[in-house]
């Protein structure tokens, strides 16, 4: 969610009842350790389910009928909030009434059969190849452009989510068959195939770690006092560093990952290997990269093909 729509989706500023807060409370809890969702993951539920509070006020969540839910849908709709946002606000609300149909005995679900408004359909943003290599071929000539040059090295060539790269240890790494476990969404662990440029970034990274004297066990990407590296400095890293070798689009690390998919996509056209790569549990999630796939041939046409070109160019 951006900025812009987490400010609407917390604005206005209203009480939420003791008792629904402790009843979201539970549910987090049940988030966390029955389906063990990752710590970010439970901090978005629990930012869309406050949104459902406030809508509620001074009413418990079980007293909310369907006209309450598509008018609070309007409001929030009306204050910024795009329609995949309010999708996935949806979607957790309907999970949380089914923790409260379970565990508290709330008859009805409000929320099933509602839709989230249509939005523009915005196709991920990639790095050209071109771009894509002047960004990793960065000079590893000090301890921090060798880790950085193994961070983006490993996330063009695995396409890696940040969560997924913030928490990998040393001994993911495989060497001797190039592959690196990931542990993905819903702690789902997969294999991904690391390329050899990116082998190369991490055993270069692996030696100037064993210098640092406290290096924290497990984490294998740590900053010069030895401490994991969290995903804003991940951040701020892979930015940084676009800057420096004179990308001028604003890089973060899931443009990293569009950009292997897009890129694997180009060169092989295999949809269902490059969902398994990517731990996308509907090939659905997958299939717009071939969009992105289609707008790189679409520009090679409109530059070579004779009777594409337009006329006084």
């Amino acid at each position: 969610m951006t900025a812009r729509g987490r400010k609407a989706s917390e604005a206005p500023a209203a009480q939420i009842l003791p008792a629904s807060a402790a009843q979201l409370d539970g549910y987090i809890r049940h988030l966390t350790h029955e389906r063990r969702l990752s710590a970010h993951t439970a901090k978005n539920y629990r930012r869309d389910i406050e949104a459902l509070l406030r809508i509620a006020a001074e009413r418990t969540p079980g007293e909310l009928t369907a006209h309450d839910i598509r008018r609070g849908i309007a409001q929030l709709h009306g204050r910024g909030l795009d329609g995949r946002s309010l999708a996935r606000m949806l979607s957790a609300w309907r999970g949380f009434y089914h923790y409260l149909a379970r565990d508290h005995g709330v008859a009805q679900n409000p929320c099933i059969g509602i839709r989230a408004p249509k939005s523009a359909k915005r196709l991920p943003q990639a790095l050209s190849p071109d771009e894509a290599r002047q960004l990793v071929e960065l000079d590893a000539d000090d301890l921090l452009a060798v880790r950085d040059r193994a961070i983006l090295e490993l996330f063009y060539s695995s396409g890696l989510r940040l969560s997924e790269l913030t928490g990998l240890a040393p001994e993911d790494i495989n060497f001797s068959d190039a592959t690196v476990r990931v542990t993905g969404k819903g702690s789902k662990t997969r294999i991904v195939p690391v390329g050899s440029h990116a082998v190369q970034a991490l055993q270069a990274w692996l030696a100037q770690r064993a210098m640092l004297p406290q290096a924290e066990a497990g984490a294998l990407f740590v900053n010069p006092r030895g401490k994991r590296l969290g995903p804003r400095a991940v951040q701020s890293c892979v930015r940084a560093r676009a800057q420096q070798q004179g990308i001028a689009a604003r890089v973060h690390p899931h443009m990293l990952r569009h950009s292997f998919a897009s890129h694997v996509l180009q060169s092989s056209s295999d949809l269902r290997a490059v969902q398994e790569m990517l731990g996308h549990a509907s090939i659905s999630t997958t299939q717009v990269y071939t969009q992105l796939d289609f707008q790189h041939l679409a520009k090679i046409y409109d530059a070579a093909h004779p009777r594409a070109k337009r006329k006084g160019k």
